[in-house]
């Protein structure tokens, strides 16, 4: 029974990192290319260390690939985020369909900070909650 688990999540594994890859190649943009790789390859990754441990059935192992799954969950988005954001400063470019840019106009290349919020950026606050 361990065998089918381990079988399925290897499956399963293997299909989000070919979706990662398809991604890769069919994305417009670097930054789509991105979201779909550190979302899909990590998910497909932690499916295939699981069938690992399914598989062999040790301690040692199943603490391994504990400590790789939780490697992988605390280093992929922010390693993706550095990516993006070297991307950014680079200036490969957005899609053109990129509907909404929120750091146009609002980063300063030369100092590298981002500028405040303007009074119309903010949006409204949500009300103060009212005791009973």
């Amino acid at each position: 029974m361990a065998d089918l688990f381990s079988l399925i999540l290897m499956i399963i594994g293997a299909l989000f990192m070919l979706l990662a890859a398809i991604g890769v190649l069919r994305m417009p943009d670097l930054y789509l290319r991105m979201s779909a790789t550190s979302k899909a390859a990590t998910l497909g990754v932690i499916c295939v260390m699981l069938a690992a441990a399914l598989h062999f059935n040790d301690f040692a192992i199943t603490a391994r690939v504990i400590a790789i799954i939780v490697f992988l969950v605390l280093t992929a988005p922010v390693a993706a985020h550095k990516i993006a954001r070297a991307a950014y400063l680079a200036g490969p470019g957005l899609w053109p369909g990129t509907r909404r840019d929120e750091l146009h106009g609002r980063y300063d290349h030369a100092h590298h900070k981002l500028a405040g919020a303007t009074p119309d950026d903010k949006k409204p606050s949500a009300p103060p909650a009212q005791e009973a």
